[in-house]
Order: C-alpha cells, then structure tokens, then sequence
C-alpha cells in the first residue's frame, strides 16, 4: 500500500469518526431542545399535546421517557470509544458507525418535525430511525463482541435506542392515528390490545434473532419492557385508565424479558458445546 494510499485511508476514517461524534452532540443537543430549553417546547406540550402520556391508550406513563438520558449517554460512550485509536478500529464499532449517525441525525429531525407540528412527517422519521437501527443490531448480531469496550459501546447503545424506538414508534403512530380520527384518549380497547399483542410478537422475535450477543439482546429487551411496563402503569394509575390494556401491557413487557432469558441461555450452551466439540 502506497503513503497516498495510507492518507487517504486516513483522512476518510478521522472523518467518519468526526461526523459520528458530530451527530451525537446534535442529538443531544435536540433533546434539550426538545426538553424545552433553548425556546423549544417541550414534546407532551408540542403538536397540541397529541404526544402526551394521557393521549392515548398506548402512551407510556411521564417517567419512562426518563430512560433518554440512559441512551444519550450510552451514545456519548459510543461516539467517544469510535473515535478512539483502538476500539475505533473494531470492525463491529465501524460496522455501525454510519447506521448509528443516521440514526442520531434523523432523532434531532424528529424534535424538529414534531416542534413544526408536522405530524405526518414525524411518523416517517420515527420509522426512519427504526430501519437504521434494525441494520445496527442485525451487523452486530452476526458475531459476539470480544471486548467489554465492545459490547457497552456498540452492543448497549444499539440495544438501548432500539428497544425504545420500538416503543416509541408504538405510541408515535397510535398517537398520530387517533388525531387523524378525532377519538378521544379513552377509545379503542380492544385495538390497542391487539397493538400491544404485535408488538410483543416482534419483541420476541428480536430477542430470538439478537441472541448471539447477550448484551445486545438483553439491552434492548430492557427498554422495550420499561416502554411497555410504563405502559400498563399509565393505564393502571393515570388517565386514561384500562385495566384490559395495562394487562395486556404488562404481560407483553413480561413475555419478552422470559424470551430473551430462554434464548440467551440456549444461545450460550449451544456456544459452549460448539466449542467442545472443537477442542482436540
């Protein structure tokens, strides 16, 4: 290889490092703005408030968006640890590099389209989002990570925001449906019901096919359940209030943490036998 080569090899890597660490000052940055500061609304208030947690029926409860600054920070860790000489060249990190900036860039957008109160755009950004970082989990379960800096600075962010955005693509596009038809907070039990019901179809899927790395797995499990855990307790002690939906999210929260433990259990004895096998 050439010293041309080299520098340009070089050059294009300090700059995907750069712009990566880039989008993870504006998502944090968004975030505060959409918390309210720097003359943003904040998001419950913004859009006619159809985003509060007593609009709908799958609105999680206030606490759970708490969770944020769980994620902001495991994304400050991973902008961080790629732009580092040595866990920055882990294939795995490079591997979601891009995915996760799209990610983080498409996040402030969505605080940005929800203060413009471009409802319908919100809907396409938030599914945006999720594809980026379905493509983030699907590379990085393909191998486990061989470092601990690995699995928390690739594996949990990824998982973290996963998990969430899965939640919040729930509650965004209910949100969104009932202010299309002009029903009330209380309205469609059995709908809901049946949302709740997909979603935990898709949880489990995910903790099924994230299973080879348990960090992975398991992070993103974390925040699908709190998501929907906050879920059945908006509707148990907030309004509006459904016994049938808190239930039903609840039992959906407690079916994919049970699918994950099954899976990653499987998942490392088989590892363990595969790797008996192989020993002479």
């Amino acid at each position: 290889m050439t010293v041309a080569a080299e520098r340009d090899i070089s050059t294009r890597d300090v700059l995907e490092r750069a712009l990566v660490a880039a989008g993870a000052v504006l998502a944090i940055a968004g975030a505060a703005w959409g918390s309210g500061a720097f003359g943003g609304t904040p998001i419950e208030d913004a859009a006619g408030g159809i985003f509060a947690a007593d609009a709908t029926l799958l609105a999680p409860g206030s606490p759970a968006f708490g969770v944020w600054s769980v994620i902001y920070a495991a994304l400050a860790v991973f902008a961080v640890a790629q732009a580092l000489p040595g866990p920055g060249a882990s294939p795995r990190i490079r591997a979601v590099a891009w995915p996760l900036l799209a990610a983080m860039v498409l996040n402030a957008a969505w605080i940005w389209v929800v203060q413009r109160e471009w409802i319908a755009a919100s809907m396409a950004v938030l599914a945006a989002i999720l594809v980026c970082l379905g493509v983030a989990a699907a590379r990085l379960a393909r191998s486990r990570p061989e470092t601990v800096v690995e699995a928390v600075a690739a594996d949990a962010a990824v998982g973290l925001y996963l998990g969430w955005a899965t939640v919040a693509t729930v509650a965004n596009v209910t949100a969104v449906g009932a202010w299309w038809v002009g029903s009330d907070p209380e309205d469609g039990t059995w709908a809901a019901v049946g949302v709740l019901v997909a979603t935990a179809f898709v949880g489990i899927a995910m903790a099924r096919d994230l299973s080879t790395s348990p960090v992975l797995a398991w992070t993103t499990t974390a925040t699908l359940a709190w998501g929907l855990a906050w879920v059945g307790e908006a509707r148990l002690f907030a309004l509006p209030d459904d016994a049938t939906v808190a239930w039903a999210a609840i039992g959906a929260a407690a079916s994919v943490v049970l699918t994950t433990a099954v899976t990653t259990v499987a998942t490392q004895v088989r590892a363990l036998r595969w790797a008996r096998r192989r020993q002479p």
